[in-house]
């Protein structure tokens, strides 16, 4: 069902998401059709997402102006389905930085527009002491691998894998 929300321009930010994991070869194409549909560029104004050009070594990093509430919904959610670790950072309106480390669920961490972390009073006092602030930083910071394609497996040894 497609959202009947409309958006001003005061609902648009600067985003960017770093996507790693495995992903299998099959799902390479609904991945890029995701990030096709977000407009997301390599380089803020460079070009289009090339599947041929991943990194090797680092993951996946994505940009792209002019970003709807600053998040990429179905992107998002297709990382979320296939176990891709990620971190959105988006500005303006109460930057955040959304952190999914692959498994379970995704969560924001507040930050400066220059992507520093913040913590309220309230967290502070609800974390208690250093080392938990400290943990929260660490977690905050997660960086994603880099994202890997592997062949999929033949039917009959994701069935016997899985079944």
């Amino acid at each position: 069902m497609c959202s009947t929300r409309s958006f001003t321009m005061a609902d648009r930010v600067s985003a960017r998401i770093a996507i790693g994991g495995t992903l299998p070869r099959s799902l390479l194409d609904d991945l890029k059709q995701h990030i096709d549909d977000e407009d997301l560029r390599v380089d803020w104004e460079g070009e289009p997402f090339d599947p041929e050009n991943l990194p090797v070594d680092t993951p996946l990093d994505l940009k792209a102006h002019e970003v709807a509430w600053g998040y990429f919904e179905q992107l998002e959610q297709f990382c979320r389905d296939h176990g891709l670790a990620y971190v959105r950072c988006s500005g303006s309106f109460g930057p955040d930085r959304e952190v999914f480390t692959g498994s379970g669920e995704p969560r924001s961490h507040a930050v400066t527009e220059d992507d520093e972390f913040v913590f309220s009073l309230e967290t502070i006092r609800e974390l208690g002491s250093i080392a938990a602030i400290e943990a929260r930083a660490v977690e905050a910071n997660f960086t994603p691998g880099p994202l890997v394609i592997v062949d999929d497996l033949p039917s009959e040894c994701a069935e016997a894998t899985h079944g």
